[in-house]
């Protein structure tokens, strides 16, 4: 093993990259495994084997191009995990249509932001989960719903839209539902041909929004190339092969799930497990014993919390040997019970970005178990990572603390409709950077120091302070607010907010909360709100936020997780 001299690493390239489309590709697919189950989905009861979910990505495809969709249009899919957005997933790809990510924790405020950001003339949602409604808040964005004729919408506040389609059976006036919908498609449409022959690998297939240090969501858009072969390369690490099973109880709408779940399965004719909607531990034990899965994905909450379940030692979890913990670092103890006690013998650990398709670095099944909880693996085949000066850009030498950078086939086709942001994260040399501190060893291992940014991870979602800020600020009686994160055992970090009433102003730390409930995510909403009488500053008058982070874990009897 070369021993590297600064900090700076080449991935293998002695597996060629996939130069195919994700329809393409997985009609290959298909062909070598058509029997093999592609999806289980425990909570609907549905399964599929790869020639029964390629008959029913060509009718999906099919029908929303006949309802008025063509090639660069924009679909945005608004809900959890189901069978329903894999065939989403797969049926745009293959019609040239780009899927556009919108997290079901969104409200009205969000969704509204996301769809007229990007233009989507489409969107796919469910009806409801827990106490959201999700048509109701279609409906109070669309009033003209109410008048509209299915795929003829005009709306005021959306002016883009035109087809808003539900999970539901039941008929919503203006809305299509998704069961008649891919009832009218057509296996082997002429226009889905034509569609495929004409894209490239290298169009834009998919937006996911990441949130900046404006605090407004940026459009991070991905080709097939990207996504396809990030997928491909991150099933190799887990050594997958179309004999595994994987239970994906990471959201979908994230590349954690859309990517690193169903891409890696569909690239090796593995089988794609959803246990629930969204994350239910015991739903999870559940799938894993019935299903007899080999991997399983997580962020350490996750993992935490399902050792932690009272019916853990209930479960035969046997058949697992891989998966990836991701999101946050993984305390050492964790790992040792997922290893021990889950039988994750080859669990890896990934980091990414979704601007990076999203997977940099990578362990592997074989990485020896203290660098996997030290360290988030080595760069992935066919890129680049180098630690970086910030200021500078000059290369570091090794050990040394500086930026992550990363280049090659992931770096994503840029940010929609903004250039400008895009030049800042991409440089001339094709370099993405991450805003994440980090270091080398000699061997190439990387280890996440932290964040240039301030950026806080909570139980895996990234969450920028600067939007919840301009959030709290629309409050009449704020004066001004400053968001910070705060270590927390369970997720990682929590956020914080340091509040400035305007004079003269009654606000308490439930009128805070009472503003946030349902007008932003509610792991967005911060759960420790202190009112102040000015923040700690520098004599040039910039907010000291590390000085507040202090302050805070002394207050709180707070300790930062020293084990990763």
């Amino acid at each position: 093993m070369a021993t590297l001299t600064t900090s700076h690493d080449c991935g293998s390239s002695e597996v060629p990259l996939i130069e195919q489309t994700i329809g393409d590709f997985f009609d290959a697919m298909a062909a070598r495994v058509p029997d093999n189950e592609a999806l289980v989905s425990c909570h609907q009861q549905w399964r599929q084997t790869y020639r029964e979910l390629q008959r029913d990505t060509d009718r999906l495809a099919s029908a929303l191009l006949h309802h008025g969709l063509r090639p660069g249009d924009r679909v945005g899919i608004w809900s959890h995990n189901n069978a329903q957005w894999l065939l989403t997933q797969l049926a745009t790809a293959r019609a040239g249509l780009i899927l556009v990510n919108i997290n079901p924790a969104y409200r009205v405020a969000e969704l509204e932001y996301a769809l007229n950001k990007v233009g989507c003339k489409a969107l796919i949602t469910m009806t409801a989960f827990k106490s959201g409604n999700y048509v109701e808040m279609i409906q109070s964005l669309a009033p003209e719903l109410a008048t509209s004729k299915p795929c003829e919408l005009h709306a005021a506040r959306l002016p883009a839209l035109r087809t808003v389609i539900h999970l539901g059976e039941q008929a919503v006036h203006g809305m299509l539902r998704f069961s008649d919908l891919l009832a009218g498609g057509d296996v082997g449409d002429a226009a889905v041909v034509r569609a495929g022959a004409r894209l490239k690998c290298t169009d834009p297939i998919n937006i996911q929004f990441t949130s900046g240090t404006t605090g407004f969501p940026k459009g991070a858009t991905l080709t097939h190339r990207n996504v396809l072969n990030n997928g491909f390369f991150v099933g190799e690490a887990m050594r997958l092969t179309p004999r595994d099973r994987l239970c994906v109880p990471v959201p979908l709408y994230h590349c954690f799930g859309m990517v690193l779940g169903n891409l890696a399965c569909l690239t090796h004719g593995a089988t794609i497990v959803y246990p629930s909607e969204a994350f239910e531990p015991l739903s999870v034990l559940q799938a894993v014993q019935q299903e007899s899965c080999t991997g399983l994905h997580g962020v350490p909450t996750m993992f935490i919390a399902e050792l932690d379940h009272p019916r853990f030692k209930e479960f035969d979890l046997s058949s697992l040997r891989t998966g990836i913990m991701a999101g946050s670092p993984c305390p050492i103890e964790v790992m040792k019970r997922v290893v021990g006690d889950m039988h994750m013998a080859e669990v890896t650990i990934a980091y990414g970005m979704t601007e990076t398709s999203p997977v940099s670095c990578q362990s592997t099944t074989d990485t020896p178990l203290e660098k996997r909880v030290s360290t988030v693996g080595k760069v992935q085949p066919h890129l680049e990572v180098k630690i970086a000066d910030p200021d500078s850009g000059e290369t570091l030498p090794i050990g040394a603390t500086g930026e992550l950078c990363t280049r090659g086939y992931s770096v994503m086709h840029g940010y929609w409709d903004d250039p400008e942001k895009t030049a800042e994260a991409i440089d001339a040399d094709g370099w993405m950077h991450t805003g994440d501190l980090a270091a080398m060893d000699a061997e190439g291992y990387v280890n996440i120091a932290g964040r240039i940014k301030d950026m806080v991870i909570r139980g895996g979602e990234n969450i920028y302070p600067r939007e919840i800020e301009e959030f709290l600020h629309r409050h009449p009686a704020v004066q001004d607010v400053q968001v910070i994160g705060v270590p927390d055992r369970k997720y990682g970090e929590e956020l914080c907010a340091w509040i400035i009433r305007r004079p003269g102003a009654a606000l308490e730390e439930r009128d805070i909360r009472e503003f946030c409930r349902g007008r932003i995510a509610h792991y967005k909403v911060p759960r420790y709100i202190r009112f102040v009488e000015g923040f700690p500053m520098t004599v040039t008058g910039k907010v000291q936020k590390f000085r507040m982070r202090e302050i805070m874990k002394e207050e709180l009897k707070l300790e930062e997780d020293r084990t990763a």
